[in-house]
């Protein structure tokens, strides 16, 4: 069953709804462009931006001012009994925003990015949830991050995401989908040990008739041999890497071993919807994902992709790819990019949300 076909957008007809930018200390950074992304889909679904038009200073003092100053603004203009939708983490003022919200009787949507709990940065889960439990409704990465919420206490109301949408910027076209079956895998992302120790391993595999081509920081270049199967790329902002990513298929894998996602960031990708993942679908790009990795669903039902259980199984399911089913799979990443760049996936979840 193809469930994406099912959400159907529904227009907001009110202007009673609201969110509060902020400034977003680095416009080319990859950790802020999933929220200034969701902004700019909120706006196109109706909502009004409250606070100063969304920013981009490269000091943290002075973008903490601004910060301050915009959601000051935008809590003393917040109607009574309005729809006010946030995101997750705020650390500096989510419990500020929070307490004017509900004291103004509004009703909080809570977007949530990541889980400290689940990302092994927070020990507390009774901590992290009680602030969850502020939200009326939170939008979550799929069902398997709503069940552990369920099961570790969030009482309100909770809709999946499924995908992060990813923008185009201004003038940019999508780029074009690769022609031909080949065996060049992308990795984007941090490269470094915390995140990605299991690059460093990848020369170990017996059987490694592929490239797997890096975009990202924190290349780690005097643990790769001259022969190695690793071919570093360099760093490119979100906006710039979409032109600058080739190959035949993206990899979502995290931790530190080649036979699994293990590791605090390996055990998270078993509830999150890592971001790269649209990355990739929007370069055109069919993705190779962990088959415990909550993601790996929607990449199989969709057939834009492929799971394995180990690295070791990569080229074996290389050589089992004819052309054909490759074609079908890049048609397939073709029709669901363009929802991706649409912002289908937050529209639909915050109409879910909001009946």
């Amino acid at each position: 069953m193809i469930f994406l076909e099912k959400i159907k957008i529904l227009k907001m007809q009110n202007t009673n709804q609201f969110y509060i930018s902020r400034n977003y200390k680095f416009s080319k950074n990859a950790a802020s462009k999933p929220k200034m992304d969701c902004e700019n889909v909120l706006s196109k679904l109706g909502f009004e931006n409250l606070g100063f038009k969304q920013s981009n200073h490269p000091s943290s003092a002075v973008g903490a001012i601004i910060s301050f100053l915009g959601i000051t603004k935008g809590l003393i203009l917040l109607p009574f009994s309005s729809t006010l939708c946030m995101q997750y983490p705020l650390s500096k003022f989510f419990s500020y925003k929070v307490r004017v919200a509900k004291l103004k009787r509004c009703k909080i949507v809570l977007i949530v990015h990541d889980v400290k709990t689940l990302m092994g940065k927070n020990k507390n889960v009774e901590k992290e949830m009680k602030r969850f439990n502020k939200a009326d409704v939170l939008v979550l990465h799929n069902e398997v991050m709503i069940e552990w919420f369920a099961e570790n206490g969030y009482k309100g109301k909770m809709v999946p995401l499924y995908l992060f949408d990813y923008l185009l910027a201004h003038n940019q076209e999508l780029p074009e989908a690769p022609k031909e079956a080949g065996r060049e895998i992308v990795f984007a992302g941090g490269l470094g040990m915390e995140k990605s120790a299991f690059l460093y391993k990848v020369d170990e595999l017996e059987q490694k008739d592929f490239t797997l081509k890096l975009y990202g920081n924190g290349y780690q270049k005097e643990k790769v041999d001259e022969k190695s199967i690793l071919d570093y790329q360099g760093v490119f902002a979100p906006d710039e890497v979409l032109d600058k990513m080739k190959g035949n298929f993206g990899l979502v894998w995290n931790g530190n071993a080649i036979k699994e996602c293990d590791g605090a960031f390996g055990k998270y990708i078993k509830y999150n919807n890592p971001h790269k993942t649209s990355l990739y679908l929007l370069a055109g790009l069919p993705v190779i994902v962990w088959d415990k990795a909550a993601v790996a669903k929607i990449i199989e039902e969709e057939r834009v992709g492929f799971a394995i259980g180990s690295l070791d199984e990569l080229s074996e399911k290389l050589d089992n790819i004819n052309e054909e089913s490759y074609y079908q799979m890049v048609s397939n990443v073709k029709a669901i990019r363009n929802k991706i760049t649409n912002g289908h996936f937050l529209q639909a979840a915050v109409n879910n949300a909001l009946h």
